[in-house]
């Protein structure tokens, strides 16, 4: 299991009855979680009212419910990083606060490698893998297929005043990509994939987990570069296990590197851990502790 308690303007207050309540730096929200399903010690909002809440329908989806005008966006940060959030569409605010745990792996990687280090994020989201890499000093390769997220993450790396630093953002399916620059040849010391469960490309390709995956990491590791650094690959699918993960890695990565897995898990304020998913990590070198 891995937490990282390093967040300046994010907690989760108190958890119960399925739904957990956060505060996002001034802003109190009260969002489903399907991992809690265990009783509220009492009422939720009696901890603290919260500024919006996301209430799930019967018939799939659902709506945010504003208890106050909210900005837009606002900003959070963790250590010198600044991201934008906000109250997306499926309960979402742009950002898991919980990768911050593999945010301080890959960033302690990339900088005890002591070179120049090229990362490909792909399902790369609002881009929190994006900013802690170049962060470190890596020149990153940040790949969805969604144009708004791919904006999103635009504005996040500004945020933290990297936009300056070696960063190309494409909008496209992240398979479609990958067979390309095998063609083309480029190589990279290091891959960070965050795929969905589900999910359509820019031209309606389907993506499913569960069938996908195994075949997308052979691909993948066409475009490792020979001296390659890590690979990381994250799930928030229910049911899929760290081993599984771990599994996946070691039969689809170069057999010289280490493999380790793990729960990728949220403090709360009431001394318990959160399970947020889980992650698996393939190394070159020593493996990662």
């Amino acid at each position: 299991m891995k937490i990282n308690d390093e967040w300046k303007d994010y907690r989760i207050i108190a958890t119960g009855d399925g739904e957990k309540l956060e505060r996002w730096k001034d802003v109190v929200l009260l969002r489903p979680d399907p991992q809690v399903i265990w009783r509220a010690q009492k009422p939720l909002a009696s901890f603290v009212k919260p500024d919006a809440r996301y209430i799930r329908s019967s018939s799939g989806g659902g709506h945010w419910e504003f208890e106050r005008k909210l900005p837009d966006s606002w900003v959070v940060g963790w250590r010198d990083l600044r991201f934008n959030v906000r109250p997306m569409n499926f309960k979402h605010t742009g950002l898991f606060p919980e990768q911050a745990a593999n945010w301080a792996m890959m960033i302690d990687l990339i900088k005890q490698a002591d070179r120049p280090v090229k990362v490909l994020n792909l399902f790369a989201y609002t881009g929190g893998a994006t900013v802690a890499c170049l962060s470190a000093g890596a020149s990153v390769c940040h790949v969805d297929a969604a144009k708004n997220m791919v904006e999103l993450a635009k504005e996040n790396v500004a945020l933290s005043d990297l936009a300056n630093r070696p960063v190309r953002y494409i909008v496209e399916d992240c398979r479609k990509f990958v067979l390309r620059e095998i063609r083309r040849g480029n190589r990279y010391d290091a891959i960070v994939l965050d795929p969905p469960s589900f999910g359509r490309g820019a031209s309606g390709e389907e993506w499913k987990l569960e069938r996908d995956i195994y075949d997308f990491l052979q691909l993948c590791r066409n475009v490792l570069s020979e001296n390659a650094l890590f690979v990381l690959l994250n799930s928030y699918t229910t049911g899929l296990q760290p081993t599984v993960l771990s599994n996946l890695l070691r039969l689809t990565m170069p057999p010289c590197g280490n493999v380790s897995a793990y729960e990728v898990c949220l403090p709360t304020d009431e001394g318990i851990a959160l399970p947020c998913g889980a992650s698996g990590l393939w190394t070159k070198g020593e493996k990662y502790e």
